[in-house]
């Protein structure tokens, strides 16, 4: 009897050391897998890939044309030399969320931290987590080429303290669940970022937020998407807008093309059908605002 009580107490002391031995494996493949989710609601792979470089993803060189000049978006895979390898956890989020790097020093805001500042910290950390089990690839930095003064960081930090409001999403308790769900996603996929124009500074202009402008990265223009009847998309039923945003075709028929098309393929595209109603929810109640977008824009 004692023999077998001794085997009882030793086969579970094993279990229970065998089972909090795989709590961490297990924790850390559930913030993996939900950070997956986030990278493509972020569009990160769209943003950090060259188009004409699929092949190295995240090694980053993907060019973005702007009044200052040309910013060339930074390699984030876990390579230690040219990419994030040796980041912590703490240096991923506090550029994710804040806009500084771990050497202390203010990202452009051509990096969409405004609108990644709404991103939980967990979201964060679980984007962390699946960057770093990404292919590190050895692709050093461009450079970006920017006018004269545009290229100094200096009065980023000012440019911060007028423009950067700082601050996780908080739930509107007056609004539904899945209006708050698209609200967090619209942030997550910074749409306002390319949808609206901004001031000679390069911030957003608050007024005519999600109305679109003609100075798109890609040197295109980008829609209206408020729900003004004449140049936005309020004669759009949920429909219409859900199935661009899963598939890309519109109303009509066609398919849409640029920019648009690589978010589709890389963010809203990857989405689930409840997030995209939502997203959806969200964009049926913008307000209307009248803008039509044009090149004088």
């Amino acid at each position: 009897m004692k023999f077998l009580a001794a085997a009882i107490i030793s086969t579970g002391i094993a279990f229970s050391a065998s089972a909090h031995a795989d709590a961490p494996s297990t924790a850390v493949e559930g913030a993996v897998k939900r950070g997956e989710y986030i990278f493509h609601a972020a569009g990160c792979g769209g943003c950090h890939t060259h188009p004409k470089a699929k092949d190295k993803p995240l090694a980053g060189g993907h060019p973005f044309k702007t009044p200052y000049g040309v910013f060339y978006s930074p390699n984030i895979t876990p390579d230690p030399k040219h990419g994030i390898g040796k980041w912590s956890e703490r240096d991923f989020v506090k550029a994710v969320r804040h806009g500084v790097s771990p050497n202390g020093k203010p990202y452009f805001p051509v990096f969409p931290y405004t609108s990644y500042a709404r991103m939980t910290e967990r979201d964060a950390k679980d984007l962390f987590a699946y960057v770093k089990t990404r292919k590190a690839i050895a692709e050093p930095d461009k450079p970006h080429d920017l006018k004269w003064p545009f290229g100094y960081r200096f009065p980023l930090w000012g440019w911060q303290l007028l423009f950067f409001d700082q601050g996780a999403f908080k739930p509107d308790p007056k609004k539904s669940a899945a209006w708050n769900r698209g609200a967090y996603l619209t942030a997550l996929g910074h749409c306002a970022e390319c949808h609206s124009p901004r001031n000679f500074l390069g911030a957003i202009d608050k007024e005519k937020r999600f109305a679109g402008t003609a100075q798109a990265p890609d040197g295109g223009s980008v829609p209206n998407i408020t729900q003004d009847k004449e140049t936005g998309i309020g004669k759009w039923s949920a429909g219409a807008i859900t199935d661009l945003l899963s598939s890309g075709m519109m109303a009509d028929g066609d398919f849409v093309g640029g920019a648009m098309a690589d978010v589709i393929d890389n963010t809203t595209g990857k989405l689930t059908k409840d997030d995209l109603q939502a997203m959806v929810t969200y964009l049926k109640s913008l307000p209307p605002i009248r803008h039509k977008v044009s090149k004088k824009n």
